[in-house]
């Protein structure tokens, strides 16, 4: 990997008014041994359930296609001739922009119909030098697409809407040809100029909830916006079970003091043997914030300690239905996901050594060993939440 920052993707979307069901989607992924990241908006044409039947089928395909490393002029006569056409306005039934991170840092943008993609370098407009791609062969020849190619910088970020937030407050003594693409990039750089470090998620929310409020609280079209923020990464260490050895403790020990970021300590053996390497005592504490688990504890210099593999597996549990609109709790599991959320590259100590307790043949089928547990964590926060996940067995 040549690039030295985090790409946090997220998008922020609301439907049509009195719809249930959304008629733009957002699709990323990140392709782990290629360490690239894809991320595609498509607006189906109305709203609606066909609009967004139409919006997942052109999103998929740009997803697929792109992996591919096929060439964007191939990419969009693909998708462009597989799409249906609007037997009445001859036109598709859904746009797209399409955003493809390499493993260098290098970023290819392509898009059609959808509004000009935003480029903040801090909090200032940047303008990429877009080329044109006009489709030359198929029912849609002679079609123009935009592209451009970029080198990425830290705290750059990447804007890309449908034309329900360039298009909302259309006809209002404000807006009378709606918000437009400028007007949206200046409110965003206002917004990171306030706000530095503002994330995706929440300049995304931002820019949807202006929009809604430009439409007078009735979205007159499905209002969707995505961020791509390229930052500095924000660190997690989450230490579990004790080193195979007795000698390795005070190595555990310095791992966890020397480390540049949030520290968690899931297990009770775990967390004596830092306390005790560094000459601490552990605090617990009684209240019981989850009645399915034990309280976490508290260590000077430990941003959290919790019971080891009973959390682990609460966590798990909790991480595969966790979305943006989930509201977590005030118990042990819910704190590590909450944490594991606000931070980038999680690393996890996994100590080897057998606990003794966890091999009572009365205790739960699904108790798993802790390796098991912390992989299948891992794997969902790579695959869903683009997560750096690293491990280290002691």
């Amino acid at each position: 990997m040549n690039r030295d920052f985090f790409i946090e993707v997220n998008s922020q979307q609301r439907n049509h008014d009195g719809e249930r069901i959304c008629g733009d989607v957002f699709l990323y992924r990140y392709i782990k041994e290629e360490d690239r990241v894809i991320a595609v908006l498509s607006d189906g044409m109305g709203h609606g359930v066909k609009a967004n039947i139409l919006a997942t089928l052109t999103s998929t395909m740009a997803i697929n296609f792109t992996r591919e490393h096929k060439q964007v002029d191939r990419i969009a006569e693909i998708i462009m001739n597989t799409l249906p056409v609007c037997s009445e306005r001859m036109i598709s039934y859904s746009t797209f922009t399409i955003v493809d991170i390499e493993s260098s840092g290098k970023v290819t943008i392509l898009e059609y119909d959808n509004p000009s993609t935003i480029v903040l370098r801090g909090n200032h407009i940047y303008d990429p030098e877009w080329e044109k791609v006009v489709l030359e062969k198929g029912k849609h020849a002679g079609k123009i697409l935009k592209t451009c190619t970029i080198m990425p910088e830290k705290e750059d970020r990447i804007i890309f809407c449908s034309d329900g937030v360039s298009q909302s407050g259309m006809g209002s003594e404000a807006y009378p040809f709606g918000w437009e693409r400028d007007n949206i990039a200046g409110y965003a750089a206002k917004l990171v100029s306030s706000e530095a470090s503002i994330s995706a998620s929440m300049l995304s929310g931002k820019i949807v909830t202006m929009a809604h409020k430009n439409d007078n609280y009735k979205a007159r079209d499905d209002i969707s916006c995505a961020t791509i923020y390229f930052r500095e990464p924000r660190k997690l260490l989450i230490c579990t079970g004790p080193p195979y050895e007795k000698d390795k403790d005070k190595d555990l020990a310095f791992k966890v003091t020397g480390y540049h970021g949030k520290v968690i300590l899931c297990g009770g053996t775990t967390a004596d043997i830092v306390a005790r390497e560094l000459n601490k005592a552990i605090v617990d504490e009684l209240i019981f914030e989850d009645p399915e688990l034990p309280p976490e504890s508290f260590l000077e210099g430990i941003d959290l300690v919790t019971e080891g593999i009973l959390t682990l597996q609460k966590v798990n549990e909790l991480l595969k239905t966790y979305n943006n609109s989930v509201k977590l709790g005030k118990g042990p599991a819910d704190k590590i996901l909450k944490m594991i959320m606000e931070s980038d590259e999680i690393h996890f100590i996994i100590g080897t050594r057998i606990n003794i307790a966890h091999q009572d043949p009365n205790l739960p089928v699904d108790l798993e060993i802790r390796r098991t547990v912390v992989k299948r964590i891992a794997r969902l926060l790579e695959e869903k939440w683009l997560k750096k996940v690293s491990f280290e067995y002691i």
